[in-house]
């Protein structure tokens, strides 16, 4: 179907959504409904009906989905999704200078990636990772120490500091958020190195098709996988506060053998191969609904990250 279509449709089961879950469902990473755009090849789209769990809501979204958009509604339950903290990997030793895919994280935190670096007004060059990374899901402030590698890959503030916490953008408890993201402010004489694995990025583009993309992760390393589906509204992402809602995501599936992400690749940008353009910032993960028993991927739109935090792609 068109994308026009598969918008009006998205639109219609989010209506419906709203009126079967009133009153509002409690809320538990669990029993909720995303629903979004998929893309099935080049122009080509459908409906994408996610689930967290069996309910009964899912079952009428389901069955809506299906009334709606016949064969072209792909409904996948993802089980739990889940801020991506920490579990052993690659890329945890400290590196100098610092690059994109290296282990990072905030004092009180355990340890998420470096995705790469952007530039504020100033001209001064940022470390771009998440929220829950660099400022502890809101509960850091401007200042506080930022350590590479992360606390749990044994970094230290006296040997380890990089930075501090420049600027977050506050997740909220109860409307749906569109971005999990943070920069640090680098140290004087800090030196960082741009370069990705096909080289520097080019810049940055909105996605509406199944591209490829890749991204470097602190704890999968690099990896390979495509989009999925876009504009997905409604998932629900389990904190260690809590469980916080996102609307317009986008989703990947991994191409590998062992999926896209995992746990401490938080922070990760997601990028095209081919072009080396940033299409997204990855936050979030699933246990279940992608091929062979893999999770799928969940990230931010970059072009909304850049927007929200005031910065460019350095």
């Amino acid at each position: 179907m068109e994308l026009l279509t598969a918008r009006e449709i998205k639109a219609e089961l989010r209506r419906r959504t709203a009126v079967l879950a009133a009153p509002p469902r409690p809320h538990t990473p669990t029993g909720g409904v995303a629903v979004g755009v998929c893309v099935v090849g080049p122009a080509r789209y459908g409906v994408a009906v996610r689930t967290f769990g069996p309910s009964e809501l899912a079952d009428e979204v389901i069955a809506a989905g299906r009334e709606l958009a016949g064969d072209e509604c792909d409904i996948r339950d993802v089980g739990v999704v889940r801020a991506q903290q920490w579990e052993p990997g690659e890329l945890q030793g400290r590196h100098r200078p610092l690059r994109p895919g290296l282990s990072v994280a905030h004092l009180d935190v355990t340890a998420g990636t470096i995705g790469g670096f952007v530039v504020d007004d100033s001209g001064a060059v940022l470390v771009l990772s998440n929220n829950h990374v660099l400022a502890d899901s809101d509960r850091g402030a401007a200042g506080d120490v930022v350590v590479q590698p992360g606390p749990a890959d044994g970094g230290a503030a006296a040997a380890d500091r990089i930075g501090v916490l420049d600027g977050a953008v506050a997740l909220d408890e109860v409307a749906p958020n569109l971005v999990d993201a943070a920069t640090a402010r680098l140290d004087d004489g800090v030196e960082i190195s741009a370069e990705y694995p096909g080289g520097a990025l080019t810049g940055w583009v909105a996605v509406t098709d199944d591209i490829a993309v890749e991204k470097a992760g602190r704890t999968t390393g690099v990896t390979q996988g495509r989009v999925s589906a876009i504009e997905i509204d409604g998932i629900s992402v389990q904190y260690p506060s809590g469980v916080l809602d996102f609307d317009d995501q986008l989703e990947v599936t991994g191409t590998g053998s062992s999926g896209f992400s995992a746990g401490g690749d938080s922070g990760s940008l997601v990028y095209r191969p081919d072009t080396r353009e940033a299409i997204g910032l990855l936050f979030a993960g699933s246990d279940t609904g992608g091929p062979n028993g893999q999770g799928l991927t969940y990230c931010n739109p970059i072009g909304t990250v850049l927007e929200r935090l005031g910065v460019r792609l350095a």
